[in-house]
């Protein structure tokens, strides 16, 4: 019996080691610098910066597990972001009383995120049965459908000016919405969410979709359902936009059509890209890059003497020095100069470190 249990201490202690080793010492270092950041950062650093990253890198999260384990980029995931905090916006409580159905925050939620869902299968169902152009053309033409009912639609969404004061949760004796507790609350909702999208892209159902992404017609003839992965890819990444949209419905206090427009669409593809569709990380860092240009750009151009609405002409540049160096992205970047760095010591090393 004291030989069993030293042995399976001893495994439990291989595998602890095993998996601390698999910990990158930076990755470690950026996970504190994020815990502790409420202590060296202002409110508006952690509200308008850190948050709304987390928020907007949630969303594009699902656009980077659409694109880059399953082949298929979406257009439409801030229009089921928008879908999502519209529910919880109408099933909750908010300032539009003909519209509010003042349910608890709780019951909302999954309620909001239930319907994203279904949302994300309908979006899914009829973009994959397209391929490349059509299937950007035709989430595009969703998102753009969906912005023009909700700008039009008074019944429901309240129209053009749609639903304000939106509360955020109090629960646990806590004010969510001030800028500490909701920065830990993004911060733990990307968090779970870089490590489901993680844990799936290595689970069986992740490994089929890539096969699928490579070589369909081979998945196919093994017995996959190409179709229903595919679908199953759009709930999952509706799931993401979901919470990310949530998340943003409640750190405004509103939701409006223009929330939703074409051009934040098109937003969360630049913030996907420009980070990498590669990693899970990649959104984040796209999101981290969108959000600060987007913060300081139009002082920065006010500065120079120019005009400040022009903040996107900034966005762009970036967008496209990025994409011109890296079509993978700031992580392409990264992952090339470890490379680079890497075979620089071996050599150093087989020379014995003699030029």
């Amino acid at each position: 019996m004291a030989l069993a249990e030293s042995s399976t201490r001893s495994a439990a202690g291989a595998a602890q080691a095993e998996w601390l080793q698999r910990i990158h010492p930076l990755a470690a270092l950026v996970a504190i610098v994020l815990v502790v950041m409420p202590a060296i950062a202002s409110d508006f650093v952690l509200f308008q910066i850190f948050a709304w990253s987390f928020i907007l890198g949630t969303i594009a999260l699902g656009l980077m597990f659409l694109a880059g384990y399953g082949g298929m980029v979406s257009l439409a995931q801030m229009t089921v972001a928008g879908f999502a905090g519209y529910m919880v916006a109408i099933f909750g409580v908010n300032g539009v009383p003909a519209i509010s159905i003042g349910w608890p925050w709780w019951l909302a939620l999954p309620m909001a995120l239930f319907l994203a869902l279904i949302f994300g299968a309908i979006v899914g169902a009829l973009a994959v049965r397209t391929e490349g152009i059509y299937t950007i053309m035709i989430t595009l033409a969703i998102a753009s459908a969906f912005f023009y009912f909700t700008n039009e639609n008074y019944a429901i969404f309240n129209g053009h000016t749609g639903v304000n004061s939106v509360p955020t949760p109090q629960a646990l004796g806590v004010d969510w919405r001030a800028s500490i507790p909701f920065y830990y609350l993004t911060l733990g909702v990307a968090a779970l969410s870089y490590w489901a999208v993680a844990y799936v892209a290595r689970a069986p159902f992740g490994l089929a979709l890539q096969g699928i992404r490579d070589n369909p017609r081979r998945m196919a003839a093994l017995g996959f359902n190409v179709y229903a992965h595919r679908v199953a890819a759009y709930v999952f990444a509706a799931l993401l936009a979901g919470l990310g949209g949530v998340l943003l419905v409640w750190s405004n206090g509103e939701i409006a059509p223009g929330t939703i427009s074409v051009s934040a669409a098109i937003d969360i593809l630049i913030i996907a890209v420009v980070g990498g569709i590669a990693d899970p990380i990649g959104p984040f860092i796209g999101a981290l890059i969108y959000a600060v240009l987007k913060t300081f750009a139009l002082d920065v151009l006010v500065s120079l003497g120019l005009d400040g609405n022009r903040f996107r002409m900034l966005i762009g540049i970036g967008f496209l020095a990025i994409v011109f160096f890296s079509p993978d992205g700031v992580i392409g970047l990264w992952q090339r100069w470890r490379r680079r760095g890497t075979s620089s010591v071996n050599t150093s090393r087989r020379t014995g470190g003699h030029g």
